[in-house]
């Protein structure tokens, strides 16, 4: 029982299903039985999988020891390129590689520039933050692209799908993504590289292990997911509003913390930043159906980052300490 607790506590993403279950039981009394009902379900499940994305490529970037700012922006000039291509009749088998080789081109910047300069890839990313959401704007002429109905294939990416239609097809690719990237973090050396140039850097580079490039995939990885889930809401909304992604960059960073990654590096899952995710969508849906002022939602986010901070970090120290007698 000791080393099942000790187990628990140093794995406070538990700790985050545990909240999750507490939230819902609440919400489900505040709402008069409606969070629960299959309508809302799919409704929370439907746009989930758009900020999870973006969550799990944080989290990606947080455990190797980065942050990136900019996937708010990037969340934006992916879909946008793409629109604008097919507003000009080029096909989406082009379009779309386009858009998304554009992620990629701006997370090998933010990854080149952090690396090659050692600059703080809080600075970098905060920079492409403007530099990417003005791209967006001017590409735009500040003016949704008029992108003819059938250009896009919109059924594979956001139809309805499963038992009583309660999945889009988003949840699908979500969920692929996710196991993907969980196994690459969990099965492979990149994993392992991962988490070791983010626990300690000198100690990865004395290893051999190419930290730079380590360093500027996840970059990458972490650009073209944010990239993809710009495009999927595109998709779901029928045109790219220069406006999207805004703020999302720090709901991303809030999810991969809450979800118990370590802001120094090297410890988090990407369960985890996938819980934070669910979290934060179903405290915005709680708060809505509880008729509560929707100006307390930032309220609620911030305390429940400040708080799983705390929490985690208490978890931690007490499973340190904590004995466990050996067979």
């Amino acid at each position: 029982m000791r080393r099942l607790l000790k187990i628990y506590m140093e794995k406070p993403e538990l700790a985050g299903i545990a909240f999750l279950i507490v939230l819902a039981v609440v919400f489900q009394v505040q709402s008069d039985g409606v969070f629960l009902s299959a309508q809302n379900l799919q409704g929370i499940l439907g746009l989930m999988p758009e900020m999870a994305l973006v969550a799990i490529g944080v989290t990606l970037l947080m455990i190797c020891g980065e942050f990136d700012l900019s996937v708010g922006s990037v969340f934006a000039l992916t879909p946008m390129v793409m629109g604008v291509l097919l507003a000009d009749g080029v096909p989406f088998a082009l379009a779309f590689p386009a858009g998304l080789a554009t992620a990629l081109t701006v997370g090998l910047i933010n990854g080149l520039i952090t690396v090659r300069f050692a600059i703080p890839s809080f600075i970098t990313t905060l920079g492409m933050l403007f530099v990417a959401r003005s791209l967006t704007v001017v590409i735009s002429g500040g003016f949704p692209p008029i992108i003819p109905p059938d250009a896009m294939p919109r059924e594979v990416f956001i139809a309805f799908v499963g038992p009583g239609d309660m999945f889009r097809m988003s949840f699908i690719w979500f969920v692929g993504v996710a196991v993907a990237i969980g196994l690459l973090l969990s099965h492979t050396n990149f994993g392992n590289w991962v988490r070791a140039t983010g626990g300690f850097l000198p100690a990865a580079q004395s290893m051999g292990i190419p930290t730079s490039r380590v360093k500027i995939a996840c970059f990458m990885l972490c650009s073209l997911l944010a990239g993809f889930a710009g495009t999927i809401q595109v998709m779901r909304l029928g045109a790219p509003l220069p406006s999207i992604g805004e703020g999302l960059e720090l709901q991303a960073v809030a999810a991969a913390v809450i979800g118990g990654t370590a802001l120094t590096g090297g410890i988090g899952t990407i369960l985890g930043g996938i819980i934070g995710a669910v979290l934060i969508r179903v405290i915005d849906n709680g708060l809505v159906l509880s008729r509560v002022d929707a100006n307390w939602f930032k309220l609620a986010l911030g305390s429940l980052t400040i708080f799983a901070v705390i929490v985690n970090a208490w978890l931690r120290k007490k499973a340190r300490a904590m004995k466990v007698e050996t067979d």
